[in-house]
Formats: structure tokens, C-alpha cells, sequence
């Protein structure tokens, strides 16, 4: 050093701002200054645990309820860190990273400076009330290990990394992240394989980006005529059936509205959009609330205390996020269910069969908590405590071992349980935007239930089992657990599912077979269609792929929470 000029001078902050120096360069009085640091701030908060030859700057905002270091790791000057982080073994927080609501660090994870790590939202869907007067929201953030995350990179709420991940310089990363991948830009994209040349995607041999891509750009030009295919001009003013030759449904209606918005965005063109908003509308039954199915001999609605029927309920999901679709919702409220009291909830929850039919048991629940969201948007929450009895009542009758409600069967295995969970998790903690109870057992189980080949071999598959398998996994992603083998099994699914498109006709609900080819499930119609597009996306997203499709579902199958109830 030169004494004259200061030239070489490490300066008073030199292992503030540069941490990794520490551990070569720095004396006694150094590391007795960082005990002192860490000291106080264990003496602060008893929840605040360091390894050993930890290293924390005394430039950073540190005001996590909760710390956790491993050995060797270290956080940087100017990093604002709060809520709860629990980090591995050399793991590094560099200069002016923000680190903020829960987040859970695996071990080598490097992070670069400037970077943000955000696990937690403010809400924005009251038009009426300022944006930070809203409830906050927050699913957390769990990164693996052996993760690089580049300077001024973005990772949002609910993301979960996959171990050996490397997200570049710049990325703002919006959803999960699979193992040993590189992904880049805004929103990040997959580029290739960890350890690949370059031009190797991540499709475990073939393009499937590509075709992914590809298949999405066939639908949207054959959107029109699928829609066309499926008109009856001389229906009234014009409806739609589900397939040629059938007969005008409620859900075909819906059906043709989500895929218009899904591959068109917008109504389908055959209909003005108002006149098919108002026809929606008309069919709802102003003192119950409910819709009856079309034609002469439609079943009567439901009397007395019975908040819907089987005819009746799918169409309070369908019609209602329909008219969302369209900018507008049911002009009544769902009577029946608005006066059902906590004691009248978990009595009909009690009585449902569970055990016998928990598909059954699980569509109920879905279309109570649907009808539970409407009346929320006529401003109407129900008696007092009616929707926090829904959810109590299913967090303390989940299996612990399954992370199901009902059993699964000697005939039929985990078929019925996994589709109940499916339906009462839409419905319920999917639609307000909540965990569900025991999320790794959930997904121990519906990979158990996918190697059942009477289910998942390509020529067996239907629309609902796939989406049964496929939501599921989905909506428990964030936890990390079995990540790889869920994204092996979502791109072996996708494969078969892009496999499935009939040009101009879209979809059949059930895979064809030469002994079902003439049956009504395994030709190609609206609700095979609609249901398929967003099994591809919820696949695609789970293999980190579904930004080559170019679209997100918004209705029924929407993986955003509807409302969030917190």
C-alpha cells in the first residue's frame, strides 16, 4: 500500500461490499466486530440463527422476523431484507438485493446484485379502493439448491426454483422454474439445458417447445370454424350445440365463450356479445338464483333448503364465469346459498359420501364455494362465518396421508378421490387464492395415481382425469416436492394431448380407441375442446413452457384465484 496516496487502501467498508474477501482477508478485529454484529442482532430477535463464518453487513437493512444462515453464508450492504428467510450453506445475498416475505433458500445459491425476490402481492381487484389500502397476499418463494440468479433479476411471488437452475442477468421471473435449466429475458423463458450446447431445449429430446408453439398457432387460426361447426342458426337467434347433430346446451354456450377468449380474445363473432351476455342472464331464475338446463322437459329447480341440483350445478361455474368473460355477472344473487348459516355448511359437508362418491362430494363443494364467490361479487358474504366453515371444515377432514378427502377404492384406486380433490380444491382454496392442507402428500398421491394405466395410457385418457391429475400438481408446485418427476410426467401428458387435435374440429372430451371410435365422448366437440386448451396450458406450465402458447386460461380453469378472501 501506498502510504502517500491511500493507493491499495481497502477502505472502511470493504467487506460490506464485497463479502467474499472476508474470509481470506479479514483479522481478528474484523471477525470480532462481526460477532458483535451478529450478537446483537440474535439479541434483537431469538429467531435469528447464523452458521459459522456467516457474514452480514452492517449497511444492511436486516428486519426479517424470521433469519436463518447456513455456514458461509453472507449478506451484502444495502440489502433490505424482511418477513421470513431461511437459507442453506453458502449461500450469497450481494449488494442492494431485496429479499422480502417468506422465502426459503437450498444450499449455493448465489444471488447478484440488485436483485428482488418478492413473496408477496398487494391486491388490486377493488376498482373503488386505493391500491395500498388492499390486502396484501403471499405464497412464498422456495429456490433450490446450487441456483444462480443473475444482478437485476425479478422473481415474483409464489415461484418456485428448481436445484441447479441459472436465471440470467435482467430476467423477471413469473412463473416456476424446472431443474438444471438456464432461462432468460422478461418474462424469463426456458433457453436450454444446464450443461447442453446452446441449441439443446429442454424437451428430453424433442422439440416440444416448438410444438407446443405450433399447435397453439393451428388452434387460434381454426378457432372460427370450430365455433362455426358447432352453430345452430335456426336455434332461436342462433346457439350453440357441443358437437353437430346434438342439442343446444347451457354449457355449450359457456364453452364456446372461453375458447373464443382463450384462442381469440374476445366473444365468439357468430353472436354479438351483448346479445349472448343478455341471453346468459335471462336464464337465471330470479328467486333462487340457479339456472335450469334448456328445453321443454328441463328438470324443476330445486325447493326448499337444497341450494342447488345436479342438473343445475355445474351451470353456477359455466354461466358465471361466462358472463366474467364478458365483463359482467349474474344479475341475481344465489338465494339459497346466501342464507345457509356455519351449522348449515358443515351439516351438509357431513352428510355428503365421501367415502362412496367423493367425485360427487367434491363437485358439490366446488359449485358451493363458486356460488359462495358470486354472492361475494353482489356484495353479499353470507351469514357470518358460512365460508370460513367450507374451509374449516375441509382442512380438518383432509387426509394427512393422502392429502385427500374420501378413500381411494379396491375397483378403482385413487380415480374418484383425486378427481373429489380436484373439484373441492378448485372451488375452494384454488378460487380464493389459499394453500391446501398437506401439499407434498397431495402430490404423492396424484403421481401414484398417474402410473395407474387404466387412466393415463394415451388411448385411455379423458379430458377430466388428465385435468385431475394435472391441476392438482399444479396448484402444490410451490413446494418443490418431486418436482422432476412432475414435469416428466407433465411433458409425457402434453405429448399425447397435442397428439389429440382433430384440424377444424378441435378436441374430442375421451382419447379415441378402436372399440369407442363411434362413441359420442371421442368426438371432437366444445367441451372436449375448451377442457383440453387448458389442460395444454396447466401441462405446459409445469414442463416451464407455456409462453410458446400464447395464452392463459381466464374462466373456469383460470390459475389465478378468482378473489382472494384474505
Amino acid at each position: 500500500m501506498n502510504e502517500a496516496t491511500g493507493e491499495g487502501l481497502p477502505g472502511p467498508h470493504l467487506f460490506d461490499h464485497s463479502p467474499w474477501n472476508y474470509w481470506t482477508d479479514a483479522d481478528d478485529d474484523d471477525r470480532q466486530r462481526q460477532q458483535q454484529i451478529q450478537l446483537a442482532l440474535r439479541k434483537d430477535n431469538d429467531s435469528y440463527r447464523f452458521g459459522e463464518d456467516c457474514f452480514v453487513s452492517r449497511l444492511a437493512a436486516v428486519q426479517n422476523e424470521r433469519l436463518v444462515l447456513g455456514p458461509r453464508s453472507y449478506v451484502a450492504a444495502g440489502a433490505y431484507l424482511t418477513g421470513t428467510l431461511d437459507a442453506g450453506r453458502d449461500c450469497t445475498i450481494n449488494a442492494y438485493t431485496v429479499v422480502r416475505g417468506t422465502i426459503e433458500l437450498g444450499d449455493a445459491v448465489r444471488i447478484g446484485a440488485h436483485t428482488s425476490l418478492l413473496a408477496f402481492n398487494h391486491g388490486f381487484d377493488d376498482p373503488d379502493t386505493e391500491v395500498f389500502r388492499q390486502p396484501l397476499t403471499s405464497q412464498g418463494i422456495r429456490v433450490g439448491n446450487d441456483v444462480w440468479i443473475g444482478s437485476h433479476v425479478v422473481v415474483l411471488d409464489g415461484i418456485t426454483i428448481g436445484d441447479g437452475a441459472v436465471i440470467g442477468a435482467g430476467s423477471v421471473v413469473t412463473k416456476d422454474i424446472p431443474a438444471a435449466v438456464v432461462v432468460g429475458g422478461n418474462p424469463a423463458r426456458v433457453l436450454r439445458r444446464r450443461g447442453a450446447g446452446s441449441s439443446t431445449p429442454v424437451t428430453g429430446g424433442t422439440d416440444l417447445v416448438g410444438a407446443v408453439a405450433a399447435f397453439a398457432d393451428t388452434a387460434r387460426s381454426q378457432a372460427e370454424d370450430i365455433l362455426t361447426r358447432c352453430y345452430a342458426p335456426d336455434e332461436e337467434d342462433g346457439l350453440f350445440v357441443d358437437a353437430p347433430g346434438g342439442e343446444p346446451t347451457v354449457r355449450a354456450q359457456c364453452d364456446a365463450i372461453e375458447i373464443a377468449d382463450l384462442l381469440l380474445g374476445h366473444a365468439p363473432g357468430l353472436l354479438s356479445a351483448d346479445r349472448q351476455r343478455e341471453r346468459l342472464q335471462s336464464w337465471q331464475d330470479r328467486d333462487t338464483g340457479l339456472v335450469r338446463p334448456l328445453g321443454p322437459g328441463s328438470s324443476h329447480l330445486p325447493y326448499g333448503k337444497a341450494p342447488f341440483s345436479n342438473e343445475t350445478s355445474y351451470h353456477i361455474l359455466c354461466v358465471g364465469y361466462a358472463l366474467d368473460l364478458l365483463g359482467s355477472t349474474f344479475p341475481n344473487p344465489l338465494r339459497n346459498v346466501g342464507t345457509m348459516s356455519a351449522a348449515d355448511v358443515t351439516t351438509a359437508l357431513g352428510a355428503l359420501p365421501w367415502h362412496e362418491e367423493p367425485w360427487h362430494s367434491g363437485a358439490w363443494v366446488d359449485t358451493l364455494g363458486t356460488a359462495f364467490l358470486w354472492n361475494r361479487r353482489h356484495g353479499l358474504t353470507g351469514q357470518s362465518g358460512a365460508v370460513e366453515a367450507l374451509l374449516g371444515w375441509l382442512l380438518t377432514h383432509a387426509d394427512p396421508r393422502t392429502g385427500l378427502w374420501g378413500k381411494e377404492s379396491a375397483v378403482d384406486g385413487f380415480l374418484l378421490p383425486v378427481n373429489g380433490f380436484y373439484r373441492a380444491s378448485r372451488g375452494t382454496f384454488a378460487q380464493f387464492g389459499l394453500p391446501v392442507p398437506y401439499p407434498e402428500r397431495v402430490i404423492d398421491t396424484v403421481l401414484e395415481h398417474s402410473r395407474d394405466i387404466r387412466y393415463t395410457r394415451p388411448d385411455r385418457q379423458t379430458a377430466c382425469n388428465i385435468l385431475d391429475i394435472a391441476h392438482p400438481l399444479w396448484l402444490t408446485r410451490t413446494t418443490g416436492h418431486r418436482t422432476e418427476e412432475t414435469v416428466n410426467l407433465a411433458r409425457r401428458l402434453l405429448t399425447d394431448a397435442l397428439g389429440r387435435w382433430v384440424d377444424g374440429q378441435g378436441f374430442a372430451f375421451k382419447a379415441q380407441h378402436p372399440s369407442t371410435r363411434s362413441a359420442r365422448e371421442t368426438q371432437p366437440g366444445l367441451q372436449g375442446t375448451e377442457m383440453w386448451l387448458a389442460i395444454i396450458w396447466y401441462l405446459s406450465d409445469l414442463a416451464g413452457i407455456s409462453d410458446a402458447l400464447g395464452y392463459r386460461p381466464r374462466g373456469v380453469h383460470r390459475p389465478e384465484p378468482a378473489t382472494p378472501l384474505i
